[in-house]
C-alpha cells in the first residue's frame, strides 16, 4: 500500500446490529476512514434473512476495498463466505459470543479500535477457507462456506439444544448447558468416510467435526494440528467408548490437547498414550456419509439435518486485514 492517503477507497461495515453498540462502532469506523484519507465507509446491517452474505455481495458491487464486520461468528462466516477469492480484505472485529476467527489469528479481542485501524493498513494475510456440501435426506445439495469448523452429529445437536437467551446472558458457556441437554439422548451413529483418493472408512461416533483451524475460548485445543495457512482440513472423529467414555474425550481435548502439547515432554506422552477416544485425520477434501439425517452445523449455526458432508479447502482464498506485533 502506498504511504500516501487514497481519497478513491472506500470500506464497508456489515454488522449485527444485535451484537454491536452499533453507533459508537460505526463513528470508530468512520472516523479511521476518515484517518486514512478514504471515503465516507458505507454500511451494512445484517437481519435474520440475511446473516451478512448479501450485504457483502451488494459492497462489493459497490467497488469497496475492504469490509469490515462485526457480530457473532454467524456473520463472521456468512461475510467470509461473500468474500472468499474476492482479493478483497476483510477485518474482523470482536464481537458477539465466541469471536473464534479472532482467536485462532489472535486479535486483541478488547481492543476494537486497534483492530479497525488495521483496515487501512498494510499487513494483509491470506488464509484457508472452507467449503461444505451438505445433501439432504430428499437427494438436494447445498454448498456454504465455514472459516473455524463444520461439524455433524452431536456437536451440532448441542448448538440446537443451547438456548440462545442464555447464551446472551452468559456467552460461549451456554454451550455448556447446550451440551448436558444434548447429551441425555445422545446416540452413537455409523459414519462412511474417506479423503480425496483415499479408501472408504467406517466408524461408529459420536460426532465429525471438519477444522479449518481448531481453538476455542478458553485456550481449548479441540484440534490442535489445525492450521488456517497450511492448504489442508483436519477433522476429529469424537468416539467415547466405555462406562467413562466422556471423561477419555475430556481428557484428551482438554489436558492432552490444551495442556500436555504446549511442551515437547508433554507432546511425547500425548503421542506414546493409545487412545481412541478422539481421532484425528487430515486432506485437501473430506467427505462422509450416514443413513439417517443427522442435525450439521457450520461455525456454531445449525443448518438442518444431512445424510452426506462433504468439505473441502480454498488455500488462501480469504484475505484478512492484521493489526501490527
Amino acid at each position: 500500500m502506498s504511504d500516501e492517503p487514497d481519497p478513491a477507497k472506500r470500506a464497508a461495515l456489515v454488522y449485527n446490529p444485535i451484537k454491536v453498540d452499533k453507533k459508537r462502532l460505526r463513528k470508530r469506523v468512520e472516523k479511521a476512514s476518515k484517518d486514512a484519507g478514504w471515503h465516507r465507509p458505507l454500511f451494512y446491517e445484517t437481519t435474520p434473512e440475511d446473516l451478512g452474505q448479501d450485504a457483502t455481495t451488494r459492497a462489493l458491487r459497490e467497488g469497496v476495498n475492504a469490509v469490515l464486520v462485526a457480530g457473532g461468528d454467524g456473520t463472521v462466516r456468512a461475510v467470509s463466505e461473500a468474500l472468499a477469492q474476492s482479493r478483497v480484505p476483510l477485518t474482523i472485529v470482536p464481537s458477539g459470543t465466541g469471536n473464534l476467527l479472532a482467536r485462532n489469528l489472535n486479535l486483541p479481542l478488547l481492543d476494537q479500535e486497534r483492530v479497525i485501524r488495521a483496515t487501512f493498513g498494510d499487513r494483509i494475510e491470506a488464509i484457508d477457507i472452507g467449503m461444505a456440501t451438505l445433501t439432504r435426506a430428499d437427494g438436494t445439495a447445498e454448498e456454504h462456506g465455514f472459516v473455524v469448523m463444520a461439524g455433524i452429529g452431536l456437536d451440532a445437536a448441542m448448538i440446537a439444544h443451547t438456548r440462545p437467551q442464555l447464551k446472551k446472558t452468559v456467552g460461549w458457556v451456554a454451550y455448556v448447558d447446550g451440551a448436558a441437554r444434548a447429551l441425555g439422548g445422545a446416540e452413537p451413529f455409523r459414519v462412511m468416510y474417506q479423503r480425496e483418493g483415499g479408501r472408504l472408512h467406517s466408524a461408529k461416533v459420536h460426532s465429525m467435526l471438519f477444522a479449518n483451524c481448531g481453538t476455542l475460548p478458553a485456550g481449548i485445543a479441540l484440534v490442535p494440528e489445525a492450521s488456517i495457512t497450511d492448504g489442508t482440513l483436519d477433522a476429529a472423529l469424537i468416539q467415547p467408548g466405555g462406562r467413562f467414555g466422556w471423561l477419555a474425550v475430556w481428557r484428551r481435548v482438554w489436558w492432552d490437547n490444551s495442556v500436555l502439547r504446549r511442551t515437547r515432554s508433554g507432546r511425547r506422552i500425548v503421542e506414546r498414550r493409545d487412545d481412541s477416544s478422539v481421532r484425528y485425520l487430515r486432506g485437501t477434501q473430506i467427505e462422509a456419509g450416514v443413513d439417517d439425517p443427522q442435525p450439521v452445523q457450520l461455525d456454531g449455526d445449525e443448518f438442518g439435518e444431512a445424510v452426506r458432508i462433504r468439505c473441502r479447502v480454498l488455500p488462501g482464498a480469504l484475505l484478512v486485514a492484521l493489526p501490527r506485533a
